[in-house]
């Protein structure tokens, strides 16, 4: 551990705010030396077994002269003798005038590498966990969102009559840690703490500092590797299957007849057959020219089988086996495999390519619409659920990609290379292990307020990192890396495949509407009783404001019958079912948006009611197509329908009520609640898009 006057140094040099100070080696040197500091003082010591110097005793505060600060050294090291500890020397400052006390500090992320934390600190560091995370470098936007995000922070505005901190200074201080050119460029880290940063009206000031060096080279992160055009991944010409039996249908021979029902030109590569289920047959995989290969033999004969892929732009190995099952020397045979051969692989340990504008498939039965969402995945049988399920719900893809292990072809790869391709406007991720977390999220930030993202991530609460011996290094060890990626990139960050599913059906739906605002305004409408009241509750709860209508609004209101035996106010209750007017919900909403326009608007409806009270579905039809024609008169409102109690609906009914919405470009969920989190999105990207855009 480096010695904390010398990290102050190394904070001065940077432009950090420290307390004057000088250092003894004996105590009966800090007389003399400490005579031109300005008491009170702070005493400390220094050296090994005095990681943590509180819980030693080496600290004392509030020393009234240098000469009782040398009285205070002897008794201390007295005390020090008695666990067993010498110290090196005595550090000996001026004690800084009370304030907020912060914790601010830097640590290297596993994935994602150097990363700091600001959060309140001194006592309250480990009481509070009031803590905010962003990878580096930040700016000053991030430093200023960062100290907004705490729960702490009506501290530093000033709290009954306390007079607030300098703001400036705190976001000075986490640039020059942070930023473009901070500190953390030329540090080894390990660990790099500031533990209390004392905030206060003159400014902030680091009394406490700690850096624990990893021992490895410091260095920046590298710059992104030269662009793969990835089109004949997702559009082959021809498609090769190796692993297909001629006597034990397997793995291989389900893909043949997933290929056979695409239309795509085919091959399957075997020893001796001369074909395998009507599919001509080569020997090598040399010989198929095809320019996608599927690999579905045990792992063991993977590497053989890809070195003959010469001349096959892209192999993807379904096998597992790999890394993930404890043979990492297979992984680096396999990708030494394909560097010799001059393919790029993808996977091992993964399910393949789904792409219905280019005949790619890993899912069987008739492939949906040709759309504008992609989606990277490290797992394949979720990505197929979300290809199912969405496609059912109304999405139409573009690229699915599954990487697995993504020992060469990355998720950043493939999103550097989708955020210029003319075919995606949407993208969704689901990762486990990024592989090289500095290039995905320079990739993020390169499509961050152009094009959505939704991201869902496995083991979040399970990351496996080291033990920490600093707060910092803890505090940003509890799956909050990730939390700070998507606060970062403006991406969604969702908690399941549903809502990863809701997210990108909302990003699909409202893409025509790209230009409506983030704030947090939502009007909510619908029938009446407790679900209104819910409604609100679970909106509020993903920070989504229910602003009051507008009294203009509510006399337009009135004269439509509304409010009788009911408040005008937000959310609205409206009449909807089976005996209600169908166009009510239109007028309603246009009458409130000419008034106050809210950029998003939320209707559900009761589908149970429809067939409790009435024996058809015309009528929630209707609905549906009144609430579509009112989307198409408001381009500058995104409206969502949420059809709760779906499952009493007959047979077929909520695939249609999906249907009109979808020909009206309006997402349908089955609980407020997803909703929610997809308007929340919406609005994140929203934001987003507006501080990329807006002039520096």
């Amino acid at each position: 551990m480096i010695h904390e006057h010398e990290v102050k140094a190394l904070l001065r040099d940077a432009g950090v705010a420290v307390p004057r100070g000088v250092t003894a080696s004996r105590p009966a040197e800090i007389t003399g030396a400490a005579e031109v500091l300005a008491p009170p003082l702070v005493l400390k010591a220094y050296g090994p077994g005095l990681l943590h110097k509180s819980d030693a005793g080496a600290v004392r505060l509030g020393l009234a002269s240098a000469a009782q600060a040398a009285r205070a050294a002897e008794e201390m090291r007295g005390r020090l003798a008695a666990q067993g500890i010498t110290p090196e020397g005595f550090l000996v400052e001026e004690q800084a005038a009370p304030g907020v006390e912060l914790i601010v500090g830097l640590v290297r992320d596993p994935a994602f590498g150097p990363a700091v934390l600001a959060g309140l600190g001194g006592v309250w560091t480990e009481i509070m966990r009031d803590t905010a995370l962003r990878l580096c470098p930040i700016g000053e936007a991030d430093a200023r969102e960062m100290l907004a995000s705490l729960r702490g922070a009506p501290l530093l505005s000033g709290h009954r009559g306390t007079p607030a901190a300098d703001l400036g200074s705190l976001v000075e201080l986490l640039v020059r840690l942070a930023g473009e050119d901070g500190l953390w460029r030329d540090l080894d880290l390990g660990e790099f703490e500031l533990n209390p940063v004392i905030a206060s009206p003159a400014g902030a000031v680091a009394v406490d500092a700690r850096h624990i060096p990893s021992g490895r080279p410091s260095g920046t992160p590298r710059g992104p590797a030269a662009m793969t055009d990835f089109t004949a991944l997702f559009e082959p010409k021809k498609v090769a299957v190796v692993g297909a039996s001629t006597t034990r249908p397997n793995f291989g021979n389900m893909f043949l007849e997933f290929y056979k029902l695409t239309g795509v030109p085919l091959v399957a590569v075997h020893p001796e057959a001369a074909e395998i289920a009507g599919v001509p047959a080569v020997p090598s995989l040399s010989d198929s020219g095809a320019d996608y290969a599927l690999v579905a033999v045990p792992a063991t004969r993977c590497p053989d089988v890809v070195r003959q892929a010469a001349g096959v732009p892209f192999v993807q190995v379904m096998s597992g086996g790999f890394g993930e099952l404890g043979h990492p020397e297979l992984e680096e045979d396999l990708v030494t495999a394909a560097r010799e051969a001059g393919t790029r692989l993808l996977g091992p340990n993964c399910m393949g390519v789904y792409s219905p504008r280019g005949r790619q498939t890993f899912v069987g039965g008739e492939q949906g619409r040709p759309g504008s969402v992609a989606l990277i995945s490290q797992s394949g049988g979720l990505a197929g659920e979300v290809v199912k399920v969405g496609e059912r719900r109304g999405l139409a893809f573009s690229r699915v990609a599954t990487v697995g292990n993504s020992l060469d072809v990355t998720p950043a790869e493939l999103l550097r290379w989708l955020a210029a391709d003319p075919e995606t406007a949407v993208v969704g991720l689901y990762l486990e292990d990024p592989r090289d977390g500095r290039a995905l999220l320079d990739a993020l930030m390169a499509v961050r307020g152009r094009m959505p993202v939704s991201l869902l991530v496995g083991g979040r609460s399970a990351q496996g990192r080291r033990a920490a011996a600093s707060h910092t290094g803890g505090l940003a060890g509890e799956g909050r890396v990730w939390q700070a990626v998507a606060d970062q990139c403006g991406a969604a960050l969702v908690a399941s495949q549903d809502d990863l599913i809701g997210t990108l059906a909302f990003f699909q739906a409202h893409a025509a509407r790209a230009d409506v605002p983030g704030d947090p305004g939502v009007l909510v409408i619908g029938p009446s009783g407790g679900a209104a009241v819910l409604a609100a509750d679970v909106l509020d709860g993903a920070g989504l404001a229910l602003d009051p209508l507008p009294p203009q609004a509510r006399d337009a209101l009135t004269a439509l019958g509304l409010g009788v035996g009911s408040s005008l106010a937000n959310p609205l209750e409206i009449p909807v079912g089976p005996r209600a007017r169908p166009d009510l919900v239109r007028e309603a909403i246009a009458a409130i948006q000419a008034r106050r326009p809210y950029p998003d608007v939320v209707a559900h409806v009761n589908v149970q009611s429809f067939f409790t009270y009435g024996d058809t579905a015309e009528p929630l039809y209707a609905y549906t197509r009144h609430l579509a024609e009112t989307q198409a008169l408001l381009p500058g409102t995104r409206i969502t329908l949420v059809t709760r109690n779906g499952e009493c609906a007959p047979p077929g009914v909520e695939d249609e009520v999906r249907a009109v919405a979808a020909a009206g470009g309006i997402p349908v969920y089955r609980s407020v609640e997803a909703a929610a989190v997809a308007v929340a999105a919406g609005k994140r990207h929203a934001r987003a898009r507006a501080a990329a855009t807006a002039p520096a």
